[in-house]
């Protein structure tokens, strides 16, 4: 065996925005190492393409690539995300933010909501989200990006983008193949396993070429090419928790003079759930739905008359499955994005998700040896982080006040235990449970309580201890700094406007 057991190449089976995620962080890791990386894709097959809202962590990857948010924005039509409006979830015409970003002030380890609950039992009306900058910006349609040194956490909020995620493939092609990536346009006819041990020799190419490497990462989407079909790993189906199975996607023009909002739109249907996500040169729509409880009519009837704007395709129909793979590194292969598991897109998480693989591929990178502690590291973590995000997704559908048969059908299903307990314990004392592996922190959970007037049965007692003359006066002065803030900022579109014009459509 050479001594030197680095590894020294590597294939990642599949481009979009996986691959060439994955290929331009390898590349900036390694530069100035041997390592060879290539990338194989079809120019022939398309990709899924509905990922186009994201949450701030992608500003914190194209960062660490060298790249700033104007040349991202410039590069892919994008435009601001401050959180995701959701409408009429509770109920017809109820609509509240989940915003990036805290609420209100802490105070001797007692968390805003507790004094924010006090001061409503004493009849103040303000809602919780008066005390959220990002909200109250969302609401407003403005936009400035967060101070570096905010003042105070009433200052804290944090963006993201609603980006072209093909445009966005496209540019992180371009600095992947810079830095001395391998792009390789074929059709993968065969995956070859060494028969001693069931490892992955090297791949057979429509032009049978045959190509090897140490390391293969499978971004091939759903088909899981290797992962699945040729490593035969198997699935976990959390469809009992999750009954959306298909969605339907069209592009829309901007509606003529609408300014594009800095929030993502996701509205309850009667037979599913709506996306409306604004790009500088048109729009992404869809509608995600199960197909156990109405017909695909059905679902375009509640999409078609409800879109940005005039359609520019036709409405696409994909099918998934929610769950993940049992194990997401098998042997020499990692899978990363679709072919390692999938989340309907209700929280913009399957870019996050492909982020948070890439980084721990990064700091648990093998040599090839491929040690099973380090295989089952990144496999626990995997896991733990898809079922935590799994469980958020799942108090949305948990919440809800609708009377439709899908609706009832969701709010009656069992949950997972992991999610029950942080519901029981927030009815019971209004605190959170926290775990390892998480995406989403204390203050999105809050965001979804609050949306939807889950509160608990009282607040902590150690608020007592506060005039509450005063209490109410330091909550009216919070709110008066938010909506100050506010008022100075400016619109959303004159953001954009500084920016050079957007891709073209």
């Amino acid at each position: 065996m050479d001594p030197d057991s680095r590894i020294r190449s590597v294939i990642i089976v599949g481009g979009g925005t996986a691959g060439w995620m994955t290929a331009a962080a390898l590349v900036q890791h390694f530069r100035g190492t041997p390592l060879r990386i290539t990338v194989v894709e079809s120019s022939g097959i398309g990709t899924i393409g509905v990922g186009e809202a994201t949450i701030p962590t992608i500003r914190r990857f194209y960062a660490r690539l060298g790249l700033s948010d104007a040349e991202v924005m410039r590069a892919t039509g994008a435009t601001c995300k401050l959180g995701i409006r959701f409408c009429d979830w509770s109920e017809p015409g109820s609509d509240f933010i989940h915003p990036f970003g805290l609420y209100g002030q802490d105070l001797k380890g007692i968390g805003f909501h507790h004094f924010w609950l006090a001061d409503r039992e004493r009849g103040e009306t303000a809602p919780i989200s008066a005390y959220s900058l990002g909200a109250s910006l969302a609401k407003a349609g403005r936009f400035v990006t967060p101070s570096p040194h905010p003042p105070s956490s009433l200052s804290v909020f944090d963006w993201a983008l609603h980006l072209d995620a093909t445009a966005f493939a496209q540019h992180l092609r371009a600095y992947a193949e810079a830095g001395g990536c391998t792009r390789i346009d074929a059709c993968i006819q065969g995956v070859d396993l060494r028969p001693e041990d069931g490892f992955i020799k090297g791949l057979v190419l429509d032009d049978d070429r045959r190509i090897e490497a140490d390391l293969f990462i499978d971004c091939s989407g759903f088909r899981a090419l290797l992962i699945g079909e040729a490593l035969a790993e198997p699935y976990e189906d959390w469809s009992r928790w999750l009954f959306c199975d298909a969605a339907f996607a069209v592009q829309s023009e901007n509606a003529p003079g609408d300014e594009p909002p800095p929030f993502t739109r996701v509205t309850a249907r009667p037979s599913g759930w709506q996306w409306g996500i604004p790009l500088r040169h048109r729009a992404g729509n869809g509608i995600v739905f199960s197909s156990r409880h109405v017909t695909d009519e059905q679902a375009l009837a509640d999409l078609t008359p409800n879109l940005m704007g005039r359609p520019l395709t036709e409405p696409r129909r994909i099918g998934f499955r929610p769950g993940r793979r049992r194990r997401a590194w098998v042997k020499n292969c990692v899978s990363i994005g679709l072919s390692s598991g999938f989340l309907e897109p209700l929280e913009s998480t399957s870019i996050a998700l492909i982020e948070t693989a890439i980084d721990r591929l990064k700091s648990l990178f093998p040599d090839r040896g491929f040690a099973t502690p380090v295989l089952d590291e990144f496999n626990d973590q995997t896991a733990r982080e898809m079922e935590r995000t799994r469980d958020f997704v799942i108090l949305h559908y948990k919440l809800n006040g609708r009377d439709e048969p899908f609706w009832r059908d969701c709010r009656e299903a069992a949950i997972p235990e992991t999610l029950q307990r942080k519901l029981d314990l927030w009815k019971a004392r209004g605190e959170f449970v926290r775990y390892r592996w998480e995406m989403f922190h204390p203050a999105s959970w809050l965001a979804i309580y609050a949306g939807f007037g889950v509160w608990p049965d009282g607040y902590d007692p150690a608020v007592g201890a506060l005039d509450p003359d005063q209490l109410s006066r330091s909550l009216a002065a919070m709110r008066q700094a938010v909506a100050d803030a506010v008022a100075r900022a400016p619109a959303h579109a004159e953001f954009l406007s500084s920016l050079q014009p957007p891709v073209a459509a």
